[in-house]
C-alpha cells in the first residue's frame, strides 16, 4: 500500500518537532525519523493498529507512538493509507476498544 501524508498531518508534526527542538534538536530529528519510519511500515500490515477511538469505522486506525496518536485511513480500493491525524495522548485517548 502507498502511504499518503496530508498537509494537516505534516503541519501538526512539524509544530511538534519545532517544540521538541527548542530543548534538544537531536531528539527532535530522531523522533521525526523514527515516526516516519514506523508510518512507512504500516503499509505492510495496515490493520495492526487499534481501531480509532475518534471514528466508528474499521478502516480508520490509531497508531500509537511515544505518547502520540497518528490517525490514518485505509483505502483498499486505491491501495493507499492516508495519514491525517496527529495528537498528544492524554487520559481520554487511552480507551481501548
Amino acid at each position: 500500500m502507498k502511504i499518503k501524508i496530508t498537509a494537516s498531518f505534516r503541519d501538526k508534526l512539524n509544530k511538534q518537532i519545532d517544540y521538541i527542538a527548542q530543548d534538544k534538536p537531536s531528539a527532535a530529528r530522531k523522533f521525526k525519523s523514527e515516526l516516519l519510519s514506523n508510518i512507512n511500515r504500516l503499509s505492510q500490515m495496515p490493520y495492526q493498529s487499534r481501531q480509532s477511538i475518534f471514528f466508528e469505522r474499521n478502516d480508520i486506525r490509531d497508531f500509537i507512538f511515544k505518547g502520540y496518536i497518528v490517525v490514518y485511513k485505509i483505502n483498499k480500493e486505491e491501495n493507499t493509507i492516508e495519514v491525517f491525524g496527529f495528537s498528544k495522548m492524554d487520559s481520554k485517548n487511552l480507551i481501548i476498544k
